[in-house]
């Protein structure tokens, strides 16, 4: 079984991007972040005719998340369970989760917190602690699973190129990778860390700065794993070709396969 997961800054603009990649690597799911559009207006048609469906959670002009398969799959949630959304009904399209061969696959969109001050990080940290009360919740439930996407979180240095990030920067705030390792401290598995344990292996390069050739990049892009479902884990890679395409995303789909 074959999930990626890949934030494309906009699927209408790169959706030849994601047509060619499937054709190319063929996975059972695809999860999207970022997709950037309301979910009317998501083009499912641009890849039924390789044989993936399509779920959408958007929203006008920011975030939006979105699942593409090509196996049978039932939608779970098209919310965070347990995250407190405001009174308007308005939201932050932020996440999806499916159920497909007996596997829950939640693929989220993480606030990055550097914008708002105070209630923006804020609003960061209550995320991350909805997602870990969800993860304990499907544990506790005995579900396999995988939560995978856009974290917004550099877990490590070493997950981040020297100097590219300040020390005040919320990908890498104390308060941030505390959260991330609250979930390792569940029980649950860094996909890439598990069969790559040390190393530069980076997801998302900004466009600013000359960092993709010059590699100055960052791993903000994960895939934690329940405990069975980490038995059965064979490879998870960064497809770093992605964004040596014209006008790519500024991040790369992390490919992990199990058996």
């Amino acid at each position: 079984m074959k999930i990626a997961t890949w934030n494309v800054n906009s699927v209408r603009s790169r959706q030849g991007h994601v047509a060619r990649w499937l054709e190319t690597h063929a996975p059972d799911l695809l999860l999207l972040q970022e997709i950037k559009c309301e979910t009317k207006a998501f083009p499912a048609e641009a890849f039924t005719g390789l044989g993936y469906e399509s779920i959408a959670v958007g929203q006008k002009a920011y975030n939006g998340v979105a699942v593409l398969s090509r196996i049978p799959v039932t939608v779970s949630h098209r919310e965070l369970p347990g995250l407190a959304l405001p009174a308007t009904g308005e939201h932050q399209a932020r996440y999806v989760e499916v159920r497909a061969a007996d596997v829950s696959i939640g693929n989220l969109y993480l606030p990055n917190g550097n914008s708002g001050g105070a209630d923006g990080y804020a609003a960061k940290l209550a995320w991350m602690d909805a997602l870990i009360a969800h993860a304990r919740t499907l544990l506790a439930s005995e579900t396999d699973f995988l939560l995978a996407g856009d974290y917004n979180v550099c877990p490590t240095d070493e997950d981040m190129a020297p100097g590219v990030l300040g020390a005040d920067d919320a990908l890498v705030r104390p308060e941030t990778r505390e959260r991330f390792r609250a979930l390792q401290w569940l029980g649950l598995t860094d996909a890439l860390r598990a069969v790559r344990p040390s190393g530069a292996a980076y997801t998302f390069w900004d466009y600013q700065a000359g960092c993709w050739p010059r590699d100055r990049g960052l791993r903000i892009d994960h895939a934690m794993l329940s405990p069975r479902i980490a038995e059965r884990l064979l490879d998870a890679v960064p497809d770093r070709a992605a964004r040596d395409e014209p006008q790519p995303s500024d991040h790369v789909p992390l490919v992990v396969t199990l058996r």
